[in-house]
């Protein structure tokens, strides 16, 4: 894998365009009324395909005010407008007396209702780029990261007021990114990353903004508006909201416009196609295919729009993946998603965090010898075909082949929606087949993955829940076996390093005890329980099997367990 060469340490890379004015997530936020009347139109028009009747129609009207309601009632946030209630209960009064008059007297009021809905739900979406706040925000955010970087490193009060160190000697990126440079300017770039903690979202911007990329617009909780301080900023810097409360057809196919559209009129753009933070600690397997088939309905109507032989703006996909040696949020995680596994099964330990935990964190992730890789993939089209670095598609030959064709039916690009389907299926399974190759092992995730599997091992009847109830006096491993499964496994790392199936950091190369040393000092750092450790007599030991299950899942999939 391609490792970044820096021009210059506190530099980094040229910015691809100059000035804000011409990026295109600032174009959106200067035409933002006439963008958002675009995307109503454009949601309704789809709507309307889909609820064709004027019976279906109001039907989804009544669904819909159904399930607002009810999600007004039992998850309201601060975020919520203050009209909500109000909004909805009219929408209702009006479909009441839609009902009650005879069809002829109120011909039209449905698309009227639906048209009010589409357009809150487009104003709520969208977002409101900023200049002057994506400036204020970056230079906060490199001034107190910079600061805390040499507090740490140089152990002196007067450090704090230094800049030698910088964000990048403590946050690794590697890979493609002159190639992602280079597809920048000749097209559109979506970038997908993997989701592991919520500290991704301030990592990946900063790395978009160290490689000299524009802006990307990006889809945020809406969850994350309730504190203000964070609301302004996303706000300002090209968040779009994303409400997972709303399930209804008017909401998703807004959401799903606004991305459409946005990427149409060259707006880069980032989601994360899992959906949501990782419960498990797994790389993704299955991804969500609401937002990534934006990016195929976006390049087809890019065809559509342009006439034969004329120049197509290409959309290409790249996958990302942010690795940690530590995850905050991991006891969470892993609760949430036994608890989902496992049902009454799984009886976990109470183990709170508070927002100042968040504090904690960032303070930790600094003053310890602990860094963050960011692996970027090669691009890929939107029917998961490798590009090369001037955007040309290739076969699995290598060979040049058209897009455009893809979209064909008797000579003319068309709408069809079942072929797109299997394309975004096509898509999905490209993506995290290039998560799990690009992937960066660490040491601390293979120490957690053999400690765990050799548990697992060493009590074969017992199955995933009973194991995590076992008491810490039966959880010893000795360390000479530890360390020959630990010598297997690296060298099948090795092996499927140089048949281009994974990466890992230099740091797992080396004498192996200073490797497992520096895995174990490094699994789940700053948790009160320490996942894996050695005691006095120098085996290996947990404290907290659970969060150790979180940790050994990241290596899941690599056909690693035959080698324990």
């Amino acid at each position: 894998m391609e490792v970044v060469e820096k021009k210059n340490k506190n530099i980094g890379y040229e910015p691809i365009l100059e000035g804000i004015p011409d990026w295109p997530v600032y174009q959106l936020s200067k035409n933002r009324k006439e963008f958002i009347e675009e995307v109503a139109q454009q949601a309704l028009e789809e709507i309307k395909k889909l609820r064709p009747s004027r019976k279906q129609m109001i039907d989804e009207l009544e669904a819909t005010v159904y399930r607002e309601q009810n999600r007004l009632k039992r998850n309201r946030w601060r975020v919520d407008p203050q009209d909500e209630s109000a909004f909805w209960a009219g929408v209702k009064k009006d479909l009441v007396e839609l009902s009650s008059k005879p069809a002829e007297e109120t011909e039209g009021r449905e698309d009227e209702m639906l048209k009010r809905i589409v357009l809150r739900y487009a104003n709520e979406i969208a977002g409101n780029f900023k200049p002057n706040s994506y400036r204020f925000a970056r230079e906060v955010i490199k001034f107190w990261f910079a600061r805390l970087l040499n507090g740490a490193r140089v152990k002196k009060f007067g450090a704090f007021f230094r800049t030698k160190y910088t964000l990048r000697d403590k946050l690794h990126i590697v890979g493609k990114v002159k190639m992602i440079r280079k597809l920048a300017k000749q097209g559109t770039v979506v970038m997908v990353p993997t989701h592991f903690s919520n500290l991704d979202s301030i990592l990946i911007g900063w790395v978009i903004h160290s490689i000299g990329l524009p802006a990307f617009i990006y889809g945020a909780g809406l969850n994350l508006f309730n504190i203000k301080i964070f609301a302004y900023f996303m706000n300002s810097l090209g968040a779009y909201k994303v409400d997972r409360r709303k399930k209804n057809l008017p909401y998703f196919e807004t959401l799903k416009t606004y991305s459409n559209l946005a990427l149409q009129k060259g707006a880069h753009s980032l989601f994360f196609p899992g959906g949501t933070r990782s419960r498990s600690g797994l790389i993704e397997k299955q991804l969500k295919l609401g937002l990534l088939s934006t990016a195929i309905e976006a390049q087809r109507s890019a065809y559509m729009n342009t006439a034969n032989g004329g120049e197509v703006r290409k959309i290409f996909v790249v996958p990302v993946t942010l690795n940690y040696h530590f995850v905050l949020e991991a006891p969470d995680l892993i609760d949430d998603y036994l608890h989902v596994k496992g049902q009454d099964r799984y009886f976990p330990e109470q183990d709170n965090y508070g927002s100042f935990q968040l504090i904690k964190f960032l303070f930790k992730f600094f003053t310890k010898g602990s860094n963050i890789s960011v692996s970027i993939g090669p691009g890929l089209d939107v029917l998961g075909n490798y590009v090369d670095e001037d955007g040309n598609s290739l076969d699995v030959n290598g060979k040049p082949i058209d897009t455009r064709d893809y979209f064909l039916s008797n000579g003319e690009v068309t709408v069809d929606k079942q072929r797109e389907e299997e394309y975004t299926r096509m898509l999905s399974q490209k993506v995290v087949k290039e998560y799990h190759r690009i992937a960066r092992i660490f040491a601390s995730h293979i120490v957690a993955f053999i400690a765990f599997e050799m548990w697992q091992k060493k009590h074969p009847k017992l199955d995933l829940f009973s194991l995590l109830r076992l008491p810490e006096e039966d959880l010893e491993l000795n360390y000479e076996e530890f360390r020959e499964t630990f010598k297997r496994v690296r060298k099948e790392i090795y092996r499927l390093k140089e048949e281009n199936q994974v990466y890992y950091a230099t740091h797992v190369k080396g004498e192996v005890d200073l490797v497992i040393k520096r895995g174990l000092d490094n699994v789940g750092i700053f948790h009160l329980k320490r996942p894996v450790l050695q005691n006095k007599k120098g085996n290996i030991i947990t404290q907290d099997l659970t969060v150790l299950y979180y940790y050994h899942n990241r290596l899941v999939g690599y056909d690693l367990e035959k080698f324990i």
